[in-house]
């Protein structure tokens, strides 16, 4: 498990294997989602990375706003 510590001016540094294995790149923006105490970063995704990611979903049975309640 990588660590990090928060400096003076409560910045982090996410480690260098985690960088990696993320493919996360200078000015990539993450979202801080705190929950319980516990704080979770989450990289933005661009729309275009998305493209595709709903193909062959079946579009029967779709629930109508009002059923959504």
């Amino acid at each position: 498990m990588a660590t990090t510590t928060i400096s003076p001016k409560f910045q982090i540094v996410i480690p260098k294997e985690v960088r990696e294995k993320l493919h996360l790149c200078p000015q990539q923006r993450l979202q801080v989602v705190e929950k319980g105490g516990v704080i979770t970063l989450v990289p933005e995704v661009p729309l275009k990375n998305l493209k595709g990611a709903l193909k062959g979903m079946s579009k029967t049975d779709i629930r109508e706003k009002k059923d959504r309640l």
